[in-house]
């Protein structure tokens, strides 16, 4: 019922054909129901073992599936709307317990390839080459950057979602996509999102102070950063332990859905549905 409630108030807007075929017999909503609920309380990700499973077991439930074929090429059709279903999951349902105060930010790689002198040849409109600092890792595919409220005692709730392509640089997505729209709060992030000149005015403008690790300075005196290396490292460790359940979110996240592992996407819109599709499949298993 939810599903549908949500398609009706806002996700037909994003998915609607507008041509003979506007009301098909499998409908849409019956679409979005099988394929979130056979990766939310089944575990099925692959197109092909949720089309299995609902023809073998739920067909009582959806005796108007159509072929796997159709139910792969319409499934691709809704990424939009699976997007605007993200949203409207983590904007109403968000946990009385997140603190508005501090938030926490980081990202993920969304690998479609990996390997240093690899070239990716699949959805090349939006996914590129990048790095990933964490595991050592050269990639092709894209990055879901997470702003999140913290919660004390457990993984943080997230209040924005960001797709880019691997090459962006986190700050440079953070910049363009949320800094203007934050107001009053402590943002725990890594190194690369440090900017001096930047979050100094933002803190200025809007109250926002961006909490990171302590760069090094390029033409600091020896002697200064010898003097200074204690405190330096005790403040960085004590900042990494704050920011720490970010990436327990991107973990769980993946443990639930595999959401990293993209290798057998085929088109743009498969791997928009292909990510997408698995934050929303974790939040119906987190929410309901």
């Amino acid at each position: 019922m939810y599903i549908c409630d949500v398609y009706q108030s806002s996700l037909k807007f994003y998915c609607q054909r507008f041509s003979n075929n506007a009301t098909p017999i499998f409908t849409d909503q019956e679409l979005l129901t099988v394929y979130l609920f056979c990766g939310a309380y089944q575990c099925y990700f692959s197109i092909k073992e949720i089309h299995t499973f609902t023809k073998e077991y739920l067909l009582s439930w959806f005796p108007n599936l159509p072929s796997y074929q159709t139910f792969n090429y319409r499934l691709k059709l809704m990424s939009e709307a699976i997007n605007e279903l993200v949203k409207h999951l983590i904007t109403f349902f968000k946990p009385t317990d997140c603190d508005s105060m501090i938030s926490l930010i980081d990202s993920m790689p969304i690998i479609t390839c990996a390997g240093k002198n690899k070239t990716g040849k699949v959805a090349t409109e939006i996914a590129t080459k990048g790095y990933c600092s964490t595991k050592n890792m050269y990639y092709f595919g894209l990055k879901l950057h997470t702003l999140a409220f913290r919660r004390e005692g457990t993984i943080p709730f997230p209040e924005m979602i960001i797709l880019s392509s691997a090459e962006e640089n986190d700050l440079t997505v953070l910049k363009r996509e949320a800094a203007d729209s934050l107001i009053n709060r402590y943002i725990f992030a890594d190194k690369i999102y440090s900017d001096f000149s930047f979050w100094g005015n933002k803190q200025q403008e809007q109250g926002v102070t961006m909490m990171t690790p302590v760069k090094a300075i390029k033409g600091e005196e020896p002697i200064i950063t010898q003097r200074e290396k204690a405190g330096r490292d005790l403040f960085s460790t004590a900042l990494s332990k704050v920011r720490q359940p970010i990436e327990s979110f991107f973990n769980w996240l993946n443990e639930k859905t595999n959401i990293q592992r993209a290798m057998k996407v085929r088109s743009t819109s498969g791997l928009l549905v292909h990510t997408m599709g698995k934050i929303a499949i974790a939040f119906i298993y987190l929410i309901f």
